[in-house]
């Protein structure tokens, strides 16, 4: 079984790290990653938990695909009680850290407790220790890096780790890894630097030996490559654009929220777009994109590594930003261009390099800035409450703002709340363009209904990666929907969201599944593991995990009232594009999605699914 079959618990409290083996059981209900880690946290959190306390327990967990030869099977999980929602947080990154931690020989890290001063967990195959990290505090992510590497002389250590905005308490604070890859929504970063736990440092060298059938292993992964490689968007659109494809499609279709939503097309898309990226530049003649980057084990590579233009008013005076770095996707893009107005491809990718570097989610930050520049046109806040002119469009203010959430200073301090408690506090909540706290990403609910409903209903806050049905509604995979068409999107949404509950939990990256479907991932989870695992099944452990999850948020005081878009959405008309004239129909669809579910007139699972599903 590809399974490691040991976890590591550590106390931060006591100070103590201890083995014990994986719980077999649950590991064949839940997979791994996603499944396991929440199935490990609602077994031992109460719900009501104060996320920030040391009562709090979070979670790094692998996948069985993890650190296999499965295409992108490189991902990893971390798993709390979120900050900025009060919800079941649950946040998957790429890069290399979780392969490391299975070569390691283990299958997760649960951290319990709080320590009394900062620490890091220090991973070397079976030698485990917590250590000092006083002189890793108030370190940046990319620094803390570079100390450990440098002073534990391994350079191909991988490190997990936060920075400023973990420790200085900003609600949407990430957890990094390989310098720009990150589990970056709903303040995991924020639980760990809670808790003192600076870093996570792993070298594992034994490899994933464990797989049950490797012969039939191989012939499944090689094949399910040769899917991905065959399919235009896997094999051809991410490797030479990235997710930032997607910038002048959505924009076309009329669903680009722009200037906090009032608007859903922004009329500088162009200049923020994958293609802007690979054009060389009136400046300096440089291209701002310089290649793409693959994760651990992936042949899909969209990744992007940027260079920006070194006489730009960002970095004019800062050479420490002049090296190629990590590039812009379509949500960062997003959030720190479209959302604000704001067209300076540099701007933006300056201020997404100081959200990876010091750790927090550009989706959250940018969403809440869109907010900010609201109130500020509105004449809300002024320019002697927030240090800085902040219209829409402004490009300055925009870096000027990252600089002060970054550090907690100013009015950065407020930015690093997220949109929810920052409106609510000056008067508006309905400028919070958020679900149960968390903001949207890139697509407008109002014209693509289907991403709507996901958003109202996604466990962990409003999200795209929770049941991707952009997917259907505007690339036609695996069949092509009509994005303004409410009718049948609750079935859509259903079926989406538990299969990428178990795309996540098997430790594979969900952009697979633009090529593949869970038939493509049931063989190859069938011959690592060594157990029955047919497309059904995956199927139904994505339900399981999506109703645990569902039960956990309401077992926490979340109501049928949470599944709910902001004001905006439900009564002001998209202005412009094919969707003109559109709200979004939630009201119309949720009760079908409840019944999809079945789950009772108040969102709650019925006795029968509850037993159906085996919870």
């Amino acid at each position: 079984m590809s399974w490691a079959g040991k976890i590591l618990r550590v106390n931060l409290t006591a100070g103590t790290v201890k083995s014990e083996p994986l719980n077999m059981e649950w590991a064949k209900a839940y997979l791994g990653s996603r499944g396991l880690g929440s199935k490990y946290l609602i077994s031992e959190v109460d719900p009501k938990v104060d996320p920030l306390s040391a009562d709090n327990k979070i979670i790094w967990a692998t996948g069985p695909l993890t650190g296999t030869m499965a295409s992108t099977g490189g991902r990893y999980t971390v798993i709390t009680k979120g900050p900025l929602t009060g919800a079941i947080a649950c946040s998957n990154s790429g890069g290399y850290w979780g392969a490391e931690l299975k070569m390691a020989g283990w299958d997760m890290i649960i951290f319990e407790g709080a320590s009394a001063k900062p620490v890091y967990l220090y991973i070397n195959d079976d030698e485990v220790e917590l250590r000092d990290a006083g002189h890793l505090w108030g370190q940046s992510v990319w620094k803390t890096e570079e100390i450990l590497k440098s002073s534990l002389q391994d350079p191909l250590l991988r490190v997990s780790s936060i920075g400023k905005a973990g420790e200085n308490g900003v609600l949407y604070a990430a957890v990094v890894n390989d310098l720009h890859r990150a589990a970056g929504r709903s303040g995991v970063g924020t639980v760990m630097g809670s808790k003192n736990l600076k870093a996570i440092a792993v070298r594992g060298t034994k490899g994933v030996g464990n797989v049950q059938n490797p012969k039939a292993f191989m012939a499944a992964a090689k094949a399910a490559k040769k899917v991905l490689a065959d399919n235009a968007v896997t094999g051809q659109g991410l490797p030479a654009y990235g997710t930032q494809v997607l910038m002048n499609v959505i924009n076309e279709v009329g669903a680009l929220p722009t200037r906090n939503h009032r608007d859903v097309q922004f009329e500088s898309a162009n200049d923020i777009s994958a293609e802007a990226m690979a054009t060389p530049r009136e400046t300096d003649g440089k291209k701002h994109l310089v290649t793409n980057q693959a994760c651990f084990g992936c042949t899909i590579a969209c990744g992007r590594i940027s260079k920006m233009d070194e006489g730009h008013f960002s970095v004019k005076n800062k050479p420490e930003y002049w090296g190629a770095s990590g590039g812009l996707e379509y949500e960062a893009a997003w959030a720190l261009g479209a959302a604000n107005g704001v067209k300076d491809l540099e701007a933006l990718q300056y201020a997404n390099m100081v959200c990876n570097e010091e750790g927090f989610d550009p989706i959250s930050f940018g969403a809440t800035i869109g907010a900010v520049m609201e109130l500020y046109e509105m004449g809300v806040l002024t320019k002697e409450q927030i240090g800085v002119e902040a219209p829409f469009g402004s490009a300055e203010a925009l870096c000027e703002f990252a600089d002060m959430t970054a550090k907690g200073i100013g009015f950065g301090k407020e930015i690093g709340l997220g949109s929810k408690r920052l409106t609510a506090k000056y008067g508006h909540p309905d400028l919070s363009m958020s679900v149960k706290g968390q903001e949207f990403p890139a697509y407008d609910g109002r014209v693509i209904q289907g991403i709507g409903l996901a958003y109202a209903t996604s466990n962990r806050g409003a999200c795209h990666l929770r049941g991707y049905t952009i997917a259907s509604e505007v690339l036609g995979i695996p069949v092509k929907t009509e994005p303004t068409e409410h009718e049948g999107k609750p079935e859509l949404v259903k079926a989406f969201q538990d299969a990428t509950a178990a795309f996540d939990s098997a430790g594979i990256c969900i952009f697979t599944s633009f090529a593949w479907t869970l038939a493509d991932v049931a063989p190859q989870v069938q011959a690592a593991c060594g157990e029955e695992f047919t497309m059904e099944h995956l199927a139904h452990i994505g339900e399981r995990i999506w109703n645990m999850e569902r039960e956990f948020n309401n077992a926490a005081g979340f109501t049928k009232a949470d599944d709910n878009l902001p004001k905006r959405l439900m009564t002001e008309a998209a202005k412009t594009g094919p969707g003109k004239g559109m709200v979004s129909k939630l009201t119309e669809m949720l009760p079908k999605y409840y019944d999809a579910r079945g789950w009772d007139g108040e969102g709650r699972p019925t006795p029968a699914t509850r037993e159906r599903l085996g919870l």
